[in-house]
């Protein structure tokens, strides 16, 4: 079957070509298995977890539950996240698909903050209101799942290119403190009865958790942003441009990252005479790669001349 005249366009288009950005815009070398693996996991789990936290009437193990429950979902969505991620680019989407990721991360980080709100309401009407909570079953179940929390903590370390998986262990290094919190919960009540411990630990764990969603929040709406990239300096970057050699200026620069990990930089060089473009343009790539990591460069060079046309043209 011949393709048809969009799909060979499409495909030209987003071809590259001796000299351009050597990476692709999807995600071929993330293997899916890391998730896959997290995610059964979690849920073999999750349903366990859910139905002795209500048999107990503990706050703290219903805490760890939900946190469970929420980590599968996170653990889902990353999955899918990753899936969407490795299509290749479209027609309607010439940079891919890798924003999807980041997406993710950030609805992942709104449900967890939601997840700390509903146990901290709890945790308030439980300490003027105590309720018995089994502590025994308590201490029992969080103890398995905190074998299991780890187990999953341990696969999701194995990737630290994505943004989407390392939201999704924020989630796991959450419900793993959740269930330390429970074995203390169910310790301290079957020794001792009392009853406040259960949501005065799940409060604290909650509290503790918000500081790393937080911090996914942040850094997954800065991507969506199309913010700088973290470690990249915007101004120096700038700077460093117009030191080379045959450069006379640089604006409308602007730098962001297409897709976790891959910055892009674009902008307009200000040269003496056209004919030394060539030469400009490969110290500026070779500098840009050498001190910024950034490969996926596309300027458009520009004489006095042009600039101030430019500019004319701006201000009618």
């Amino acid at each position: 079957m011949q393709p048809t005249h969009t799909e060979h366009d499409a495909t030209h288009l987003h071809a590259h070509l001796k000299g351009d950005a050597k990476h692709t815009h999807s995600f071929e070398g993330r293997s899916q298995s890391i998730l896959a693996w997290a995610l059964g996991l979690t849920l073999s789990f999750a349903g366990i977890e859910v139905a002795a936290g209500f048999l107990s009437n503990s706050l703290a193990l219903i805490s760890d539950a939900g946190h469970m429950v929420t980590d599968a979902a996170a653990l889902g969505l990353a999955l899918l996240a990753q899936l969407i991620a490795r299509r290749p680019p479209s027609p309607r989407h010439s940079f891919g698909f890798g924003r999807a990721e980041a997406l993710a991360a950030f609805v992942n980080g709104l449900a967890m903050l939601c997840v700390v709100g509903w146990i901290c309401y709890e945790a308030a009407l439980r300490f003027s209101s105590p309720q018995p909570v089994k502590g025994g079953m308590v201490f029992i179940v969080a103890f398995i799942g905190l074998a299991i929390n780890i187990v999953v903590a341990w696969v999701l370390s194995k990737d630290k290119q994505s943004v989407n998986t390392r939201a999704a262990l924020v989630h796991v290094m959450g419900d793993l403190l959740g269930s330390v919190a429970a074995i203390v919960a169910g310790a301290v009540i079957y020794f001792t009865g009392w009853m406040q411990i259960d949501p005065l630990l799940s409060v604290l764990v909650s509290l503790l958790i918000l500081k790393s969603t937080f911090g996914v929040l942040r850094e997954s709406y800065h991507f969506l942003m199309e913010g700088v990239p973290m470690h990249i300096d915007y101004i120096q970057v700038g700077a460093d441009v117009e030191e080379v050699d045959g450069v006379i200026a640089v604006h409308d620069l602007h730098v962001w990252d297409m897709s976790p990990g891959q910055p892009a930089l674009i902008g307009h060089v200000e040269i003496e005479h056209l004919d030394h473009w060539p030469k400009v343009l490969r110290a500026i790539k070779k500098m840009l790669l050498s001190k910024h990591g950034i490969d996926h460069i596309t300027l458009q060079p520009e004489t006095a001349t042009m600039a101030g046309l430019h500019a004319s043209d701006k201000t009618h």
